[in-house]
């Protein structure tokens, strides 16, 4: 449908005012928030994504975009709670104990809402105790751990040992990522992948929980697994 097309073009040029405009009229016109969800926001995101992987988009780009599709979102949103439209899965974020820095982690908060996840942002200087009872409290599938500092990531190291240590050991599954984080420090710390960048983010999160829903009203097996996501 054009109109989709159009809604995917301007959120990857970052026009919140055409988006929410394009959505209204999507809406009059008897078209689902679900498709409105998948084919135009998301489509718009992941074209930023791809963009921005390959070095073509910067930040500032990535950052409108996201505007762009969030106010498409908060119109959908309403109706896709109504109409029950499964969640693709839900991922609490955060910035690790002793690290103020955010902006990494917003930008991989916008991707995975623009993938169609929702996303808990619980902030900056969190500690391990506050980042497992954020995944009880909100059933999430993901946890995502920012660090942006050599002497911030080793805290990651503690939040796996608290992990492995709670009722969430043996159900999670942990990959790092973040500017000085390597695929070595990974494995060291015992963490199951490796990320380097925000669309590697969602690529990841997609492979570890696929498209099937969790939350009720859609068909496919349900993801038992929690998802630990360390990321800058």
């Amino acid at each position: 449908m054009e109109l989709l097309k159009e809604i995917a073009a301007q959120v990857e040029n970052g026009r919140h005012n055409e988006v929410r405009s394009l959505v209204e009229t999507c809406i009059e016109g008897g078209v689902g928030a679900g498709d409105i969800l998948n084919n135009g926001l998301v489509a718009g995101m992941n074209s930023i994504g791809v963009k921005f992987r390959n070095n073509e988009v910067f930040v500032p780009e990535v950052l409108m975009a996201a505007r762009a599709m969030k106010a498409g979102l908060e119109i959908i949103k309403p109706i896709l709670l109504r109409d029950k439209v499964p969640s693709k899965g839900t991922i609490v974020m955060g910035t690790v104990r002793g690290d103020l820095h955010d902006i990494g982690k917003n930008i991989v908060c916008y991707m995975l809402q623009g993938a169609g996840y929702d996303v808990i942002d619980i902030g900056i200087d969190i500690s391990k105790e506050t980042f497992i009872e954020a995944a009880r409290s909100n059933g999430a599938q993901v946890i995502g751990l920012s660090s942006l500092l050599t002497t911030t990531m080793t805290y990651m190291k503690e939040v796996m040992e608290a992990v492995r240590a709670s009722d969430l050991a043996g159900t999670v599954k942990v990959i790092v990522g973040g500017a000085p984080v390597t695929q070595d420090f990974a494995v060291e710390i015992g963490a199951n992948g490796y990320a380097s960048d925000a669309s590697t983010a969602v690529e990841v999160v997609r492979g570890l929980l696929g498209y099937w829903p969790i939350r009720g009203g859609g068909s496919g097996p349900r993801v038992a697994a929690r998802l630990l996501l360390l990321f800058h």
